[in-house]
């Protein structure tokens, strides 16, 4: 009885790290998002100094530095949800036993960020901090998206990132980091416009520069959606995969073909910026997407799934319902 009332408290804890896990991952997203639309609209350097706005936290006046403040805004609010989180996991024990080492690793990847956005506004946007920025920004929701999937794996269930998944899912997920990344440098690098066909670029050769850019970033998306299509395809081929991974994969390619259309509309129309923020979200959403299912893919199955065979499965065999608790 003792044990009962003990193991409650705690059994509660379980329940608030899921729900802070789950506010923290949209949290992250809206942050990336709004992220990309202060790049977007060259809202960098709206605010020339750091933490405070040039020395004022608000009301801000101008769209820039409202852009950057809403920003930082939205970047303390992760930051308090992050370091709740790893708190939480550390009171709750071994019922967090999976969640603790992606919360402690996102509490570091977030100090990384913080101070490389006080180095990007201090150089004034130089190009190496913007780049590193970003490309911790995009591990930084990784981490976040593999959190929150493991706040719902059963601690008595095996759950192993380095062991489980095949090598098909580290190609499909390292393929699309590095699409991500060159979109973010297309952004930055101002070539959006270098290419005004699609799929194929013709451009002015004075531009050349930039439309070496803008093919680099496509043969990286052409690469990249091919492993996550094939990654995403082998979810519903095998057999054991849950209902959650089955879903979310559908959702992921339905997002990439999206994210697909997208990135046509804004070569096509790149005077119009939205079409390039949009661009950036649904890589922001598309990445977490992929991310989520590789991380499902980590856990061990359970009694309720019956393992792949060579062979046809029985008519004993059960059906494949179970989903995260």
């Amino acid at each position: 009885m003792k044990d009962e009332t003990k193991q409650a408290p705690r059994v509660g804890l379980v329940r608030w790290i899921q729900v802070l896990a789950v506010a923290t991952l949209v949290a992250t997203f809206g942050l990336l998002v709004l992220g990309s639309a202060v790049r977007v609209t060259n809202s960098g350097m709206g605010c020339n100094g750091w933490p405070l706005c040039s020395g004022d936290v608000g009301p801000i006046s101008h769209f820039h530095p409202l852009m950057e403040q809403s920003h930082r805004f939205l970047a303390s609010i992760v930051t308090v949800f992050i370091v709740v989180l790893a708190f939480l996991t550390l009171r709750a024990g071994a019922l967090a036993r999976h969640v603790r080492g992606p919360a402690l690793a996102s509490v570091g990847v977030i100090v990384v960020q913080i101070v490389l956005g006080a180095i990007t506004v201090e150089t004034n946007n130089a190009p190496v901090t913007v780049a590193l920025h970003l490309l911790v920004a995009t591990l930084f929701l990784a981490v976040v998206t593999v959190t929150a999937v493991a706040s719902f794996v059963e601690p008595e269930r095996s759950w192993s990132l380095l062991h489980r998944p095949g090598r098909l899912a580290w190609a499909a997920v390292g393929g699309l980091y590095l699409v991500v990344i060159s979109g973010s440098i297309v952004v930055n690098a101002g070539a959006q416009s270098a290419c005004a066909s699609w799929p194929a670029c013709f451009s002015s050769p004075a531009a050349m520069g930039l439309v070496v850019i803008q093919l680099v970033h496509r043969s990286m998306v052409l690469v990249g959606s091919l492993l996550v299509v094939a990654f995403l395809v082998s979810v519903w081929r095998k057999k054991g995969f849950d209902l959650v991974e089955r879903q979310l994969s559908f959702f992921a390619l339905l997002l990439l073909a999206a994210q697909v259309l997208v990135g046509a509309l804004s070569a096509l129309y790149s005077s119009h910026t939205e079409f390039a923020d949009v661009h950036l979200a649904f890589a922001s959403a598309l990445w977490g997407a992929v991310v989520a299912v590789f991380a499902l893919s980590a856990r061990e199955r359970s009694a309720r799934e019956p393992e792949p065979t060579s062979g046809e499965p029985s008519s004993s065999d059960p059906p494949i319902t179970h989903v995260l608790n």
